[in-house]
């Protein structure tokens, strides 16, 4: 069940495992290049220590002709033994340098390849999870996008997992970083001087602690920081789509007050978290100062007084400029952990997404016939919401093949919700709906929904041509279209049929022309016009007409009425109407009121009865009546 305002925490609970562990799972599939841009990244690491060894050595062997020998000389890469005599200090000096530049040259490669190869991973998993998202989200079932706002949806599909592929791209990197640096600094120093090392490293678990606590104390208010700023987009999405509304009733005030409410709630909590990471850097600040502090004290004192085990001048530079080096990434850590919570809380979502099942689903063994005929039977069909009240009682209709059925009632008696069970968009908590006999929960959802077509009041377009909106209601025709054919003989007839073709040979490049966003740059009529025609070209068994007409005038009516009638020639119709004149000559007519049929016949027999439908039919005819007198 969703939350209140349409968010999307209730999802969290579908998410199989630890959300961080499925992210890897997905970059698992890429575990080659994964491995060689982590090996990568680690051979950069080590060389970036490199170049420091090459300093103190320098210090130690060139500069003070010591005999000191060092972690290179340990190695084998410089000579032991004193350094007397210039030629023999020049010739360590152009050792070392070539030491450095090979170095410089390796990590110079690896950094390449381990970025390259760790962010097109990323981008990767990106485009993997993106995909995955949306395919699963396309067949969640309708109640799912009831409780849910769009906004949310939307925020999941890109913001959420931008932060992943970011934290995968930063983050992980990150890691590897930390790791491979404490790893290979912690070594050296302790080979150097295991006491001042211990003084250095005694931050590591401090810090790992302390990014822990932080953890759980910035959890919960970045969950909330991800609920408000979905809700926050979701209100944003709402009032630019109403914005025809807004200007109408004349409610900015109303409508800013509410985003300035939200807005604040999220700066509120944006604010609190950034309180929070502000005072842990502090901390992870002050501590790595005290070490410095004491690093300069002990180990310049033994310096001094000659205590057994002192640094050499090199080696004691050398402490200080792999200091710069550990607690560099080590502070990256409380960084890195809000951002591992950020990507958590993204995680959450993303995954609970895909752990959401349909509510209706298709069966084990589901049914697929060859041809679907029409017959449509509810038999004491009971429906509800959710657990609301329930909007069907009791309803039992049998419709024949080729059939054709007006229904009628007032806003909220259960018309729209009626013909929603024919397809299966929800399914009924007692009786039957069926299909040429077998109940739809029987079928394979897909084949009982491609021999049914629905055109709405306002029927929705997809921003593209005229010609694809048209070939949508076939799925070959639909392809050919996107590989670049000329317009398809069927379109066009699809278009005549449905009193469409004139308007669209005269748009600016006919059926080429693109027609906007839910088709904006088209009157009302003639997407709906659009409509209809993609309802041809489908050539369904089954027709649902929900108020088709009712958002046109008179004349464009009449237009359409034409192509209607051309649409149910021949096929099982359920029109809901307005105005009844359009299904005067229906079959029959199904009067509903609150859930129930009232009256049933066809349109002389309902007005012989004088009941509802002949109350409703002498109020209209007065309306029309007055309208014309006018």
């Amino acid at each position: 069940m969703a939350d209140e305002h349409g968010g999307f925490e209730d999802i969290r609970e579908n998410v199989d495992g630890h959300p961080m562990v499925n992210l890897v799972r997905y970059a698992l599939r890429y575990w080659p290049r994964l491995l060689t841009g982590v090996t990568a990244a680690v051979v950069t690491r080590f060389m970036r220590l490199v170049p420091a060894l090459v300093v103190a050595a320098a210090i130690d062997r060139v500069v003070i002709g010591g005999a000191d020998p060092g972690l290179l000389t340990d190695a084998g890469l410089l000579p032991a033994g004193e350094i007397a005599g210039d030629a023999a200090r020049l010739a360590l000096l152009e050792r070392l340098v070539v030491i450095a530049a090979i170095a410089y040259t390796v990590r110079s490669v690896t950094r390449f390849l381990s970025r390259y190869l760790l962010q097109s991973t990323a981008q990767k998993v990106q485009r993997d999870l993106r995909n995955d998202a949306y395919d699963h989200l396309q067949h969640l079932s309708m109640d799912f996008f009831t409780n849910h706002q769009t906004g949310g949806m939307l925020s999941i599909l890109n913001s959420d997992v931008n932060r992943l592929e970011q934290f995968l791209n930063t983050e992980f990197r990150q890691f590897i970083r930390v790791v491979a640096t404490v790893t290979g600094i912690a070594i050296i120093l302790w080979t150097y001087s295991p006491k001042l090392a211990a003084i250095a490293l005694v931050p590591v678990p401090i810090i790992g602690l302390a990014s822990a606590k932080f953890l759980t104390w910035i959890e919960p208010r970045y969950k909330s920081i991800r609920e408000t700023v979905a809700r926050l987009n979701a209100r944003l999405e709402n009032n630019i789509g109403g914005v025809d509304v807004i200007k109408s009733f004349d409610r900015y005030a109303f409508e800013s007050d509410r985003v300035a409410r939200q807005s604040e709630q999220y700066h509120d909590e944006k604010v609190g978290a950034l309180r929070l990471r502000r005072a842990f850097f502090a901390s992870l600040r002050l501590t790595t100062g005290v070490v410095f502090v004491l690093l300069l004290y002990v180990g310049g004192r033994d310096i001094i007084l000659g205590n057994p085990g002192a640094l050499t001048t090199g080696s004691f530079a050398l402490f200080f400029l792999y200091l710069r080096r550990l607690y560099s990434p080590m502070r990256r850590v409380g960084r890195s952990a809000n951002k591992y919570q950020q990507a958590k809380s993204s995680a959450e979502r993303v995954f609970g997404l895909l752990g959401q099942e349909p509510t209706v689903a298709d069966p084990p063994d589901p049914y697929e016939p060859e041809r679907i005929e029409g017959r449509i039977e509810f038999d004491d069909v009971t429906f509800a919401y959710d657990d609301r009240t329930p909007i069907l009682r009791n309803v039992s209709l049998s419709i024949a093949e080729g059939e054709t059925i007006g229904l009628v009632g007032e806003t909220g008696a259960g018309k729209s919700t009626l013909t929603q069970l024919v397809p299966r968009f929800y399914d009924v908590d007692s009786g039957e709906v069926r299909v040429d006999g077998v109940d739809v929960r029987s079928y394979a959802r897909q084949r009982l929904r491609d021999d049914i077509a629905i055109v709405g009041q306002s029927p929705y377009l997809f921003s593209g041509t005229a010609a694809e909106n048209i070939a949508y209601g076939d799925r070959e025709t639909l392809m050919a279209l996107r590989e670049g054919s000329d317009v398809p003989d069927s379109v066009i007839e699809a278009a005549r049929a449905a009193e469409a073709d004139r308007f669209i040979q005269e748009l600016p490049e006919g059926y080429r022309t693109e027609i906007g966003e839910r088709g904006v740059k088209l009157s009302g009529g003639q997407r709906q016009r659009l409509a209809i025609a993609r309802a041809i070209l489908n050539d369904p068994a089954i027709i649902i007409l929900d108020e088709a007409t009712s958002d046109v005038d008179t004349e464009t009516e009449e237009l359409i009425q034409e192509s209607l009638s051309r649409l149910i020639a021949d096929r099982t119709a359920l029109v809901i109407a307005h105005r009844l004149s359009t299904i005067q000559e229906s079959d029959r007519i199904v009067v509903m009121d609150d859930g129930e049929i009232r009256e049933r016949g066809d349109h002389a027999t309902l007005l012989a009865e004088g009941g509802t439908y002949a109350d409703l039919w002498s109020a209209q005819s007065e309306r029309d009546a007055a309208v014309i007198d006018d």
